[in-house]
């Protein structure tokens, strides 16, 4: 009768109660320590398993986030490579206090952590996003962030929510408009050549007064510069303006960006 009952569930798809469970779920159950997750990253997104994490690579212009050396949590071992991201959640009380977001590399079997293996990334995504809503601080930053690196989520439209919902952290929130001008940028620079034969010196000079915009009063820099990132020719120009944009903290670059991001 075991025999059937195990065979049964195989044919039916039943659920084990591990399966049927949340990932919150499962973090807040976890004993306290650390919770591991893995999950499939975003095209373009690679790292070196340890403080090195580059994104955007699809056009050959990496952007890149390096961390401090976390000598006190080494154990992995990986070249550069395209994943999988990997989340290393401090959990205390049923709470996540902590957390830190690795791509690349491979976890060595340590005691005292709970491994919770390789889940969806749409999941991950989903649950990374709902934390950075209720967590304050340095938790609710490396969230969103984390949130930006799981494949086949669609993050932008939860990010602005974010970033408007003034009952949200600042720190989350200045994340949020962050990784929602790094959509934006994307978005407005999609289909754009660089102007490689362009004097170098010229767009030096021209980058320079995108930045000067930036530091004229809102009323003044935000317009042109809402200008620039529409309609100027040059992706390299736009992607200045829209990162000057994202430091404004105007609602009016929140809107470009969405306005951005909509277009068919």
């Amino acid at each position: 009768m075991k025999t059937l009952l195990v065979v049964t569930a195989a044919v039916f798809g039943l659920a084990s109660p591990a399966a049927a469970q949340t990932l919150a779920t499962r973090i807040a159950q976890a004993p306290d320590g650390d919770v591991r997750v893995a999950f499939t990253a975003r095209e373009g997104v690679y790292g070196n398993g340890h403080n090195v994490i580059q994104w955007g690579c699809n056009s050959g212009r990496c952007r890149q986030q390096s961390e401090g050396n976390w000598s006190d949590d080494v154990d992995w071992r990986t070249p550069c490579d395209s994943g999988p991201v990997r989340v290393a959640f401090w959990v205390r009380g049923g709470k996540v206090v902590s957390l830190h977001a690795y791509v690349g590399g491979q976890w060595i079997p340590r005691q005292g952590v709970t491994d919770l293996g390789r889940v969806p990334a749409p999941e991950a995504g989903r649950y990374l996003l709902s934390l950075a809503r209720q967590a304050g601080g340095k938790v609710g930053e490396q969230a969103v962030f984390a949130a930006t690196l799981a494949d086949s989520v669609t993050a932008w439209p939860e990010l602005l929510r974010l970033a408007r919902d003034e009952t949200v952290s600042e720190g989350t929130r200045r994340s949020a408009v962050f990784w929602v001008s790094q959509a934006a940028e994307e978005a407005a620079t999609r289909g754009l050549d660089s102007l490689v034969e362009e004097d170098t010196i010229d767009r030096e000079v021209r980058e320079q007064a995108v930045f000067a915009l930036s530091q004229r009063p809102r009323e003044e820099g935000v317009p042109a510069l809402i200008h620039i990132a529409k309609t100027h020719g040059d992706p390299d120009i736009r992607r200045k303006a829209i990162f000057w944009l994202g430091q404004s903290h105007d609602p009016r670059a929140l809107a470009l960006f969405e306005d951005l991001l909509t277009k068919p």
